[in-house]
């Protein structure tokens, strides 16, 4: 690395230190301030307060370093060529290709820091700052564990085990549910295929509930929808799961494997699967998108204008990104192509503007 590109890269790590403080900074203040009747009314203290929103931490400079990364890089080479630097690059046989090479190269490896990050310590930051929120400040029983890819929970009435529990809708996947009697015998027990909690109670499907009896065979009954009154409810159920989000790639893998083994369908899962890889390659883009439109200040001389449309066009792949998750954890889309259609798609795009910079 010469002395040309450690310059370029010391002034996009200037930015992007700067800008992701700042986002990070206004990210945690929203989120107080959201929060703050939920810390108020559990009376949390400033330790748990602080605790939750330090382990927080790392998800959020994750969520926001495509934006980090897209500003930085436009106000970088924006000052590059506001200053004329990027014309006395040409002038010595620099090409605008060659200057932006030692941004690209940081922006990689970015990249594969934040996939890092994902498999190696968000899944356990965020674990502990649910932790912290549910159990710690709302003060909610943690009565069941999430062990061997399964879900076992000591309700009121039993022992419940679910193969798979989606908290964004409150379903059950696998269910199997043991009730006891005094002696703690084996009293009844009821499979169903799943369940939904709709109008305040839990409806299962496909159900056999085999009731045994002291000196007599068990008694088998078999229905295809079934309303089941269990006391606990899907936030009961939230203190024990852990959903995508605080998994790592391998662990997910390893977990829709076994619920795929077991005949249910994992759309949901697969979307996110896909997404952790989707969405920190997408860092690369929005660098390349930066550059483009910093290039294209030096051309048109609208900088307000080329920073605003370049800003839009990085925040419109949240939105892309979001609806096409959304439709791939709905099993609309494909999940390969919901998690990967924003990037694809930006891809082209970053692509196009690249290439068509005057060097």
């Amino acid at each position: 690395m010469n002395l040309l590109d450690r310059y370029c890269a010391r002034e996009f790590l200037k930015y992007f230190t700067i800008i992701i403080a700042s986002l990070l900074l206004l990210y945690l203040i929203v989120d107080f301030f959201e929060k703050i009747r939920m810390f108020l009314s559990n009376q949390a203290t400033a330790c748990q307060i602080t605790s939750f929103f330090f382990f927080s931490i790392p998800m959020i400079i994750w969520q926001i370093m495509p934006t980090g990364i897209l500003v930085a890089s436009l106000v970088a080479f924006g000052s590059l060529s506001r200053n004329n630097e990027i014309m006395a690059m040409k002038a010595c046989g620099v090409s605008l290709y060659r200057t932006s090479l030692p941004v690209i190269f940081l922006t990689a490896l970015l990249c594969l820091l934040a996939l890092l990050t994902s498999e190696f310590v968000i899944p356990h930051t965020n674990e502990r700052a649910k932790n912290i929120k549910l159990v710690e400040i709302q003060k909610r029983e943690t009565q069941g564990a999430f062990k061997q890819n399964q879900l076992w929970y000591r309700g009121k009435e039993g022992i419940y085990n679910f193969k798979a529990f989606d908290s964004r809708t409150g379903s059950l996947k696998g269910i199997t549910i043991y009730y006891l009697d005094k002696k703690l015998n084996l009293a009844k027990r009821v499979d169903a295929e799943r369940g939904e909690w709709k109008d305040g109670r839990w409806i299962f499907y496909n159900t056999i509930t085999t009731t045994f009896s002291p000196g007599k065979f068990p008694k088998l009954a078999a229905s295809p929808a079934k309303a089941v009154d269990l006391p606990e409810t899907p936030d009961n159920f939230k203190t024990v799961q852990k959903d995508a989000e605080n998994m790592g790639y391998l662990e997910l893998r390893r977990y829709i494997k076994e619920i795929q083994s077991d005949g249910y369908d994992a759309a949901s899962y697969l979307t996110d699967l896909h997404g952790k890889l989707a969405f920190p390659l997408v860092n690369i883009i929005m660098a390349i998108i930066g550059i483009s439109f910093a290039m294209h200040w030096e051309k048109k001389g609208g900088k307000t204008r080329g920073l605003a449309a370049g800003i839009i066009i990085g925040f419109s792949y949240w939105l892309v990104f979001a609806l096409a998750v959304s439709l791939g954890r709905a099993g609309t889309l494909p999940p390969f192509l919901a998690a990967w259609t924003a990037d694809i798609l930006f891809c082209l795009a970053a692509g196009v503007m690249f290439l068509r910079i005057r060097t």
